[in-house]
């Protein structure tokens, strides 16, 4: 019975190791901008996370609504059908390209809550020259999303990887440039920072296009667009799938990014440490959403061949794969919460040995809360990630909203500011709301699937 499910592994693996090392590829930018920078101060790390709290909501909508180009792909691969693959890739291009730059202005309108959302005054005036040039990148990122969600859905999950990691190269190399301003550059501190960022992600989307236009098998897919012919029932199909799935990853991420501004109301130290749990939490979290990828792409499989039987089982070997790897997950946070958080600061700056000494038993104490929802957080993305491919994403916004917005974020809101618990309160109701959308995800998961196999 247990075989039925363990010998997907291998191909569930194969599949998804690619979109993992490209998802950490996303967050590995955070970890080495997060690095560098609390080499300078817990105000830098802290004007970044600020900085960050914003274009990860925007990111979130973005690289949500992308998902919807994945699953279509999957299914006229599945098909046979060529034509609606370059289809769904061209509208999505379009509909994408708008979506960065209509974000990004949403940023910059955005700008002046920063000074009203009782944050530390130090750690605004960092976060306001920081926040200009990353918000930009999201427009490049966007684009490269579209072109990462097709590859994805003819199941070609290495190339995206290929250009994450050379945008990581080309970030870290002018971090080490500008924030410190060595070899010869001018030293911009956490400017240089978003600098890195932005030019390692227009690198990407141009290197990946390049990939794929070199391989015969893509080339009839990126080449010769014509934008001139916009079909409305294409648009159509990707806005019904993409917005929903939007939203899905915006309620998800703007939990998370209201803890950091929670934090930000206990102070610096609070909203560092805050930090440092998010980003180690973020990159096991890719994990997940690399195995929900591979759920989506042959789920969407199944479903091109309507083949629902061999969907389910599928779809629970996934979901078996993972409560595995995040049960492993679980037990290294619990085991590394002290050591981790001293990767990000320099323990032996005197000048800033008592705000350090803080930080380090704030993020151990949340470690220790995100390790318990490390099965959870990755139950819930990688259902998730199942129901797309089976286009199902109107009653999922709905149980996403309810469990992170009516019962996640007011146990966050209550224990965070009015007991004692603070910073960990705030986690305590993260952890809250990722169980409550595994539960529902999955019964919705499981209802959807008898009910096609039924007839």
């Amino acid at each position: 019975m247990l075989q039925n499910y363990t010998k997907e592994f291998r191909y569930n693996i194969k599949l998804s190791v690619p979109v993992i090392l490209g998802m950490l590829g996303h967050t590995f930018v955070q970890l080495a901008d997060n690095i560098m920078v609390g080499q300078l101060g817990t105000a830098e790390l802290a004007a970044v996370s600020l900085g960050n709290s914003f274009v990860f909501i925007a990111m979130s909508l973005g690289i949500g609504f992308s998902t919807a180009i994945t699953p279509l792909v999957a299914e006229a691969d599945g098909a046979g059908n060529q034509k609606d693959g370059k289809s769904a890739l061209k509208h999505g291009l379009v509909l994408c390209t708008v979506l960065g730059l209509v974000l990004f202005c949403l940023i910059l309108l955005a700008k002046p809550l920063m000074s009203l959302m009782s944050q530390p005054v130090e750690v605004v005036a960092l976060a306001m020259p920081y926040l200009d040039l990353v918000a930009f990148s999201l427009v490049p990122l966007i684009v490269f999303q579209a072109f990462k969600q097709f590859s994805e859905g003819l199941s070609q999950t290495k190339y995206p990887m290929y250009a994450t990691i050379m945008a990581n190269i080309v970030n870290i190399v002018l971090n080490y440039l500008l924030i410190f301003g060595n070899l010869g550059f001018p030293q911009l501190g956490i400017v240089g920072a978003a600098i890195g960022t932005l030019v390692s992600r227009f690198m990407m989307v141009f290197y990946l296009w390049f990939i794929l236009k070199k391989k015969e098998k893509f080339r009839y897919y990126v080449t010769g667009f014509n934008f001139a012919k916009i079909e409305k029932s294409v648009m159509k199909k990707i806005i019904e799938l993409g917005f929903p799935s939007a939203l899905q990853m915006f309620f998800e991420v703007a939990i998370f990014t209201s803890a950091v501004w929670l934090s930000g109301v206990l102070g610096k130290n609070s909203q560092a440490a805050n930090q440092i749990a998010l980003n180690l939490s973020s990159m096991t979290f890719m994990f997940g959403m690399g195995l929900g990828v591979a759920a989506m792409i042959r789920v969407g499989n199944q479903k091109g061949i309507r083949n629902f039987t061999e969907l389910r089982r599928v779809a629970q070997s996934i979901f078996f794969l993972t409560f595995l790897l995040e049960i492993f997950f679980a037990i290294l946070f619990l085991l590394g919460r002290h050591w981790f958080p001293s990767l990000y600061l320099d323990v032996s700056d005197m000048a800033n040995f008592i705000d350090n000494t803080e930080v380090l038993v704030i993020a151990a104490e949340l470690l220790l809360v995100a390790a318990f929802f490390q099965i959870s957080d990755g139950i819930q993305v990688v259902v998730l990630g199942a129901l797309r491919g089976l286009q199902d994403v109107k009653i999922p916004t709905i149980i996403t909203f309810i469990a992170y917005w009516l019962i996640g974020f007011p146990i966050s809101f209550y224990l965070g500011l009015y007991t004692d618990l603070e910073s960990t309160g705030i986690w305590i109701g993260l952890l809250t709301g990722l169980t409550a959308s595994a539960i529902m995800l999955y019964l919705r998961f499981n209802y959807l699937t008898k009910k096609l196999i039924a007839g």
